[in-house]
């Protein structure tokens, strides 16, 4: 008797103390389950059409001609196969989009973050926000035909070519400023007000919170924003292959038309070849390549998040 008394609380019906099937539940883990199955399963295509085209690419191409000649002409007769062209052009755009676009996107969540009144964040935010919804294809015109202009103008020493790395590297940097921007400021709001109170009781100013509390504490969510947003300028097609253009050489002079391995893929993908031939089987393996760069920068972003991730209670 006294076992039932301690099983049931007081004022507590029979109908709460008995299991009941929750189907609601049940629905929602099952809809839950099955959107993490659907990007799970994406992968797993997308490396599943990647692997067998690439595999015959490298039956019939040696591995040490691709990762070992600096001569890159799959299209042309004789063709060559050494990648690294593409792979430098690729670097290097991502590197000055990086460069464009990590000062800029931190500087803004700063201000979003621990400066601008909630009235100005709700109004700059989602304007920020919008500049990731302009079509690629705007920003490489754009880089087209008013930026490299205007850099020659300003800056006649550069003698830009009409399409260069520098200005689509510029363009591909103000577009990821969104990303490195929006979850930076969303990694910093997450950090506890105790802390910045902390610090102003110390005597720092407003600057030095943010710069050495906030940020440190938002580490790990600003790399995974920085990360995410290397991740998605080095796959950038459009911008590229408009600003940037086509030609296949070895150079590390952004004022020089070059093509990246997206820009590649785009080209080729575009023009008339036979199914099954090399040239086509060549599209596989730049995307191979180009998929496992990514994979690397993922997972190099899940090992620092999780290395100096902070937890509040």
């Amino acid at each position: 008797m006294a076992a039932q008394h301690r099983a049931t609380a007081p004022g507590t019906g029979r109908s709460l103390a008995r299991s009941r099937p929750r189907y609601g539940e049940t629905v929602i883990k099952t809809l839950l389950l099955a959107a993490t199955l659907v990007s799970i399963l994406t992968t797993v295509g997308i490396i599943y059409s990647l692997v067998e085209p690439t595999i015959e690419f490298f039956q019939a191409v040696r591995v040490a001609e691709f990762f070992g000649s600096l001569d890159w002409g799959p299209l042309i007769k004789p063709p060559t196969f050494g990648v690294w062209p593409i792979v430098v052009a690729t670097l290097e755009i991502t590197v000055i989009a990086v460069v464009v676009a990590v000062p800029l996107g931190l500087a803004a969540a700063i201000y979003l973050s621990e400066y601008a009144k909630p009235r100005v964040r709700r109004f700059f935010k989602p304007v920020l926000e919008i500049l990731a919804g302009v079509p690629t294809v705007v920003f490489g015109y754009f880089a087209l035909t008013f930026v490299t202009p205007l850099l020659n103008d300003v800056f006649p020493f550069l003698q830009l070519e009409a399409k260069n790395a520098l200005a689509a590297g510029l363009l591909v940097g103000i577009m990821i400023i969104p990303i490195v921007a929006s979850l930076s400021e969303d990694a910093m709001a997450a950090v506890p007000n105790g802390l910045r109170e902390g610090s102003f009781a110390l005597g720092a100013s407003k600057m030095l919170t943010s710069v050495r509390v906030v940020v440190p504490a938002a580490f790990s969510g600003i790399v995974a924003a920085v990360i995410l947003a290397v991740s998605r300028a080095a796959g950038e097609t459009m911008i590229v292959a408009v600003a940037g253009g086509f030609k296949s050489i070895f150079t590390f002079d952004p004022t020089s038309e070059m093509a990246t391995m997206a820009a590649f893929i785009a080209q080729a993908g575009a023009g008339d070849l036979s199914t099954g031939s090399i040239p086509y089987k060549t599209i596989f393996a730049v995307g191979s390549l180009l998929f496992v760069i990514t994979f690397v920068m993922n997972w190099f972003s899940a090992r620092m998040v999780q290395k100096y991730r902070e937890v509040y209670d």
